[in-house]
């Protein structure tokens, strides 16, 4: 093991360590909250309380995320007979329809609500196919992270049968949406060898060359968490599918300890009309939501039903004692303690708006609520006010 891997390991120690403590006094403050406050004393914003869909529950399910799908299958049943609900729907994704179309068919079939049970992309499929719709969405966490679940304060640690009486018969709140649009750089094609001809070549005069067509961006890509550049979806990126089953979200930990030491973002970020701003840091982040696995909050002022993305710039320097002024800002940030001192090694800069432009001086790594969607040299992220209805407790 190298000196810089023995260093990396420490730094992730000592992290752990900041996080367990974080989380004990996290859980025991969450004990006195009902609700999450996202969603206390706001209006729900568009709910529309008379054409709400009055057809059986439908689950969408990604089936590789339960060893037994038939047993779900039957305590959903179970639990739809002991509300007074009639036999749900039974939908499972594909690998080439991963909840999209399953919970379009929902949706147009006339459903009550769309349960999205298993990890984060299939909570981001379900969602996308119920955006600015009056059909709820409730959500059954069988993912690594369930971000969103746990923005939301749902019984995640409950079981499976108290989460699927919320998503069946739970409050409904609208929320609302972030959506990413990368412009992805493309490399053309070399042209092909000249023909050998005895015709002269034709010779084009100077400027009247045809130009080329404008490359076309990438279509939008929903989060209903977070959206990221740089050092966070590098992690992603990295994270190990077996370690991932083993250890949950900590193996995103693991494979952020390899990124410790790695280079920088360079990028400029133009929030609406505003002036751009140049920027060279580790991660640039977009919440619709603040809070992390572990019950870290990350960006402590975004709510998930504000109208307004929630933009944060987070930078290191002096390797190791960098990244331990981070974590610890991270953790003091959950506890409700916010300082941002001047010469400290790590820091977290922030920003809101409703629209917003960023250009990378080269391609970057991109991620939507935990899943890399691949590289781009330029991104636009915008806010959708209150465009999902969620069901909670």
């Amino acid at each position: 093991m190298s000196w810089e891997q023995a260093v990396s390991v420490v730094a992730l120690v000592l992290a752990l360590a900041a996080v367990v403590v974080g989380v004990v006094v996290l859980r025991r403050l969450a004990e006195a909250r009902a609700r999450v406050p996202g969603l206390v004393g706001h209006e729900d914003t568009g709910a529309v309380k008379d054409a709400a869909p009055t057809g059986p529950p439908a689950v969408v399910i990604n089936p590789t995320k339960v060893s037994d799908a038939e047993k779900l299958r039957a305590l959903a049943v179970e639990v739809c007979a002991e509300l007074g609900l009639p036999e749900p729907m039974w939908l499972e994704t594909t690998a080439d329809d991963p909840g999209h179309g399953q919970a379009v068919q929902a949706r147009e079939a006339g459903a009550s609500v769309v349960v999205a049970a298993g990890g984060d992309g299939t909570v981001r499929a379900v969602a996308s196919a119920l955006a600015g719709s009056d059909t709820p969405m409730g959500l059954l966490p069988l993912g690594t992270g369930n971000l969103l679940a746990r923005n939301l304060d749902l019984p995640v640690e409950g079981g499976v049968r108290s989460m699927l009486s919320t998503a069946f018969t739970g409050s409904e709140h609208r929320i609302d949406l972030g959506w990413l649009r990368p412009h992805r750089l493309v490399t053309p094609e070399p042209p092909p060898p000249p023909e050998d001809t005895d015709t002269a070549p034709e010779v084009t005069a100077p400027g009247s060359a045809e130009p080329e067509p404008p490359v076309e961006p990438d279509e939008e890509h929903l989060f209903l968490v977070m959206a990221g550049v740089g050092f966070d979806a590098a992690m992603v990126a990295g994270a190990d599918e077996d370690l991932k089953a083993r250890m949950g979200w900590l193996a995103y930990f693991v494979a952020g300890a390899k990124h410790l030491h790695g280079r920088k973002v360079r990028l400029t970020m133009r929030i609406g009309d505003g002036t751009v701003v140049p920027l060279r840091l580790r991660s640039l982040l977009f919440a619709n939501c603040g809070r992390l696995p572990g019950g870290m909050v990350l960006l402590p002022d975004a709510e998930i039903n504000d109208g307004w993305l929630d933009i944060a710039a987070l930078d290191t320097r002096g390797g190791v004692l960098g990244w331990a002024s981070l974590f610890g800002k991270v953790v003091l940030q959950g506890l409700g303690v916010r300082r941002q001192l001047p010469g400290q090694p790590g820091s977290i800069e922030f920003w809101r708006g409703r629209e917003v432009e960023v250009r990378c001086d080269q391609p970057e790594p991109i991620q939507v609520d935990g899943d890399l969607i691949g590289e781009a040299d330029r991104i636009e992220v915008r806010v959708q006010p209150g465009g999902l209805l969620v069901r909670t407790r």
